[in-house]
């Protein structure tokens, strides 16, 4: 849909925002204190053009719980400044809002075009379609049609939430047949840009197994690799966890899918080297990789007599508990990471666990060490001024359980 493209028409966008428009002219894309009647009762006439609003349910909408004298009125009052702000607009002098047997409709006068009848109607075509080369390009059309949340800014409303489940429910549905129609063709181009889009539409849905399998079928081993990295990052960046066990189980089953040409050994070795050797403290790694690391930590205790322990430091305030400011959080964790990197050997691993957490394995090393490496941490960490803290806890890596030895301090 492109706002403005006739000129009789009204466009209404509701994915991703809200806004009209007519002739070119946008009316309303703001929520102004003033507005907000005007643009809460053009969301629901608009949208439910055809079955209309009843008296009852455009009073709920319009004055939610706050108690008004004259209900009758205040609804006139309403519809009457908001005919007179679309004919400020340049709209036609007409009767925009009709009453028919106490249900409120927007006039036949004036067509409208809204993007999310556009996308229902996108999908209800594709399903209907029997060729299965033209349902998988209306399927794609579909998913392209839906743009963002249902009106974002209003998502605390009731009628509004309803239909923005179903909406990204209908999206989901979409994404999913026209991927299985794409897979069954063989066009991973067109699955992975489908994967990139659908990812940053709906974040952190797990849609990136879209594109990775797409790469991995494409032979794209190290694009699959990075784009695999880099997502573990975001979701323990923006979720402060570690992705769902159903997505890290997807990632590591095509993890095994990639397989490298036949090379020399010297050549296999120089990918597999670290790219730069002159980097000073703990190695740096994504929490995959980090859980890969343990593991195989655990299996050399069987037949080693090394001293390995793990350790999790994490920021809290004053008082030794989480701290809840997201932006203050992400700025301590940042230098967490900084503080912890710098006060390791090369030899340890570290790796993100959640905002203010990491975990870090201590190689070759005794228990009475870790809290010399705690102090490190901490003249890095802590200044004079700020009311936060690193807690520590530690456990050695080793093959019994009920040897394990806990400790748990706290400093700062």
């Amino acid at each position: 849909m492109k706002a403005g493209s006739r000129e009789d028409v009204l466009y209404v966008q509701t994915f991703g925002g809200y806004s009209l428009s007519y002739k070119g002219k946008v009316i309303t894309g703001s929520m102004k204190s003033k507005e907000s009647q005007f643009i809460y009762l053009m969301q629901i006439l608009l949208h439910e053009r055809a079955e209309g609003v009843s008296r009852d349910r455009l009073e709920e909408i319009l004055f939610a719980e706050r108690d008004v004298g004259d209900v009758r009125h205040a609804i006139r009052s309403i519809i009457y400044n908001a005919k007179k702000k679309l004919r400020a607009a340049g709209m036609p002098n007409i009767n925009y809002i009709v009453r028919r047997d106490g249900t409120y409709y927007w006039t036949d006068e004036v067509p409208v075009v809204e993007d999310a009848q556009e996308f229902e109607q996108a999908c209800q075509k594709a399903e209907a379609e029997q060729d299965p080369a033209v349902q998988m390009q209306l399927y794609l059309d579909a998913c392209y049609h839906y743009t963002g949340e249902f009106l974002p800014a209003h998502a605390g409303v009731l009628w509004v939430a309803q239909e923005a489940r179903r909406y990204q429910n209908l999206f989901c549905t979409c994404v999913n047949r026209a991927v299985r129609l794409l897979r069954a063709e063989q066009r991973f181009h067109q699955m992975e840009e489908l994967g990139i889009y659908a990812a940053r539409i709906c974040p952190l849905s797990d849609w990136e197994v879209v594109t990775m399998e797409a790469l991995v079928s494409m032979g794209r081993h190290e694009d699959a690799r990075r784009f695999y990295d880099d997502t573990v990052d975001i979701y323990f960046r923006e979720q402060g966890l570690k992705p769902s066990p159903q997505m890290m189980k997807l990632f590591h089953r095509l993890g095994t899918q990639i397989e490298h040409r036949h090379g020399a050994l010297d050549e296999i070795q120089l990918k597999l080297t670290e790219e730069t050797n002159d980097s000073d403290g703990g190695y740096l790694c994504p929490y995959p990789v980090f859980q890969g690391i343990y593991r195989m930590v655990e299996r050399m205790m069987e037949r080693s007599g090394q001293s390995i322990y793990l350790m999790m430091c994490m920021v809290v305030d004053k008082s030794g508990r989480t701290i809840r400011d997201r932006d203050v959080l992400e700025e301590l964790t940042g230098r967490l990471e900084d503080a912890v990197l710098h006060s390791l050997r090369r030899s340890d691993a570290v790796s993100r666990y959640g905002s203010g957490q990491y975990l870090v394995l201590l190689f070759n090393t005794a228990l009475e060490n870790c809290s010399i490496i705690q102090e490190r941490i901490n003249e890095r960490f802590l200044s004079g001024w700020q009311q936060t803290g690193v807690q520590y806890y530690v456990n050695s890596v080793i093959c019994s359980p009920d040897q394990k030895s806990t400790r748990r301090s706290k400093e700062g």
